[in-house]
């Protein structure tokens, strides 16, 4: 995809959220550059939230002021890299993820960038505990849908309807999953196969909604049915660079 098509995407879907939403932020900046993240230089930046706070005794929009912005270079990488690339998807994610980081800074909150809330968060899944089904999105994102949590790798999959399996790429391989026998919104697979140690790896299948009640979820932290079970995933083949926003 061209710059100029990345570029009317993206406004196109900025454009769709409400501006309730986006109270405080200064607008939508589309860069054509690329931006590799600073430690691991096969893993590219998508998209991110730079905001700055003013003092004031006050919070709320006009304290703190955000500008998002999208590296069309960075989704070049990974779509390159990547056949099953959704170019639609990505961009939304990418915004929305990013624009939940403005709305945490307006809450005087950082739980997206606050690694022992995603700590925490995932203690009280191991424990059997009411958890936020999105701490993992806490953690560190080290690729399109990819998070770390410690030594614990995250890897979600959005879906619409179950499929007999699901193949996923980590780590310069390619793994089948099948699908396992769980109805709920959110299943945490725990796959023993995928990550060398000390790494763990789990695989997240969330069900898709559509784009207003994704938002809204995201936004509002609904809490949607959990699972949790086991899996086993077979070999496939390599795999290629990654991105992250």
């Amino acid at each position: 995809m061209n710059f100029q098509t990345f570029r009317s995407r993206a406004e196109a879907a900025w454009e769709r959220i409400p501006d309730s939403y986006k109270a405080g932020v200064d607008g939508l900046l589309v860069e054509r550059e690329a931006k590799p993240h600073p430690e691991r230089p096969e893993v590219y930046t998508l998209g991110e939230c730079i905001t700055e706070s003013y003092p004031s005794e006050w919070g709320g929009p006009d304290t703190t002021r955000s500008r998002v912005v999208l590296y069309h270079g960075s989704f070049l990488h990974v779509a390159e890299e990547d056949d099953h690339f959704d170019w639609d998807e990505e961009i939304w994610e990418t915004l929305t993820h990013e624009l939940r980081h403005h709305l945490e800074s307006l809450a005087d909150s950082d739980d997206l960038g606050d690694v022992d809330y995603a700590v925490d968060e995932n203690f009280k899944r191991r424990d059997g505990e009411p958890f936020d089904p999105w701490f993992y999105r806490a953690g560190e994102r080290v690729g399109p849908r990819l998070y770390q949590v410690e030594d614990e790798i995250f890897q979600e999959h959005t879906y619409s309807e179950p499929a007999s399996h699901v193949d996923v790429e980590f780590d310069g391989k390619r793994w089948r999953v099948d699908w396992p026998d769980a109805d709920a919104d959110v299943v945490f697979v725990e796959l023993d196969e995928v990550a060398e140690p000390p790494l763990l790896y789990t695989l997240v299948l969330a069900r898709r909604t559509g784009a207003w009640q994704m938002l809204r979820a995201l936004l509002a932290r609904r809490t949607p049915t959990v699972a949790e079970v086991v899996g086993h995933a077979e070999p496939l083949g390599l795999d290629r660079p990654t991105g992250s926003g």
